[in-house]
């Protein structure tokens, strides 16, 4: 699986998971972009450069819009083109949503999920009209499905996954495929959060393929693929099949004696877009659009 001739940016370069995607994408050919906030990026650009690869540094926050579209304007104007962006850069700021200073919840959603936005703005038309594009937006567990302590990260991680949704949509017919990935690594944001022990068995290194396979030439689009210790699997959101519970004042209280009619799993789906959901209901209500002859 080779990317010769690619160009890519990885946010977050600077260690951890970000280098491991960015060693790797270079090893299999890509030119690329290492992002970071700090001055690891040159290191991580010098290890690229070194195995024989093509890298460049990008110092700055994905926060910074302008710095953003400087990066992505000195990668085309050095290589031609942008073919890959993989959204990674991020922090904590772990609390419990009762101690939790709304600074620090703006804060991380902004690196998080404005930094992706910023980034992919950045990137966005370029890859319109080179017809071209792969995007890996960074999601998590803890916003799939909640982790205590982390009501910041999981709110900017769940909405990547909706970013993800409508982009991929967007961008399909300009042949941009956007997908997420949900690692589990050892990284210095997991410091603390996880066992010492734990952390031994993820290495960053393990989840990189997982970037890899959805930034190929055939890669899918709006997948969301979950990745550690060598360990893959794919989370989908899907809509259970639902029943039909006639409108009136006793509808609330037939919500909750058909509960688990409602949430059975059997048959379940996943919409392709917004509106099956709505198709669905109307269909089960007995509405039936009028076709023009």
């Amino acid at each position: 699986m080779r990317l010769d001739g690619r160009v890519a940016i990885v946010t977050g370069a600077g260690g951890g998971l970000g280098r491991a995607h960015a060693l790797l994408l270079a090893q299999r050919g890509a030119r690329v972009v290492v992002n970071d906030a700090g001055g690891a990026a040159e290191q991580v650009t010098e290890e690229i450069v070194a195995a024989g690869g093509e890298a460049i540094a990008a110092v700055g926050s994905v926060t910074d819009y302008d710095f953003v579209g400087r990066m992505a304007a000195e990668a085309r104007q050095r290589w031609g083109r942008v073919d890959i962006l993989v959204n990674n850069a991020g922090i904590l700021r772990d609390r419990t949503f009762a101690r939790m200073d709304l600074a620090d919840f703006r804060l991380v959603v902004e690196v998080h999920l404005m930094g992706a936005v910023n980034c992919t703005k950045a990137v966005w038309e370029t890859m319109r009209e080179q017809a071209y594009g792969r995007i890996v937006m960074t999601t998590s567990s803890s916003g799939l499905y909640g982790n205590f302590g982390q009501s910041n990260y999981a709110a900017a991680k769940m909405a990547l996954v909706g970013l993800m949704q409508t982009l991929g949509l967007e961008g399909e017919k300009y042949g941009i495929r956007v997908n997420c990935l949900a690692p589990t690594a050892a990284t210095q944001m997991m410091e603390g959060v996880l066992p010492a022990e734990m952390l031994r068995l993820l290495k960053p290194e393990h989840v990189s393929p997982a970037v890899l396979a959805l930034v190929r030439e055939d890669a899918p689009n709006r997948a969301i693929l979950c990745a550690g210790a060598g360990g893959f699997e794919a989370a989908r959101i899907s809509l259970t099949r639902g029943v039909q519970i006639a409108t009136g004042d006793d509808a609330a209280e037939a919500v909750a004696e058909r509960w688990a009619a409602i949430i059975d799993p059997a048959n379940d789906f996943v919409p392709d877009n917004a509106l099956r959901q709505s198709e669905m209901e109307l269909a089960r209500a007995g509405y039936a659009p009028e076709r023009s002859s």
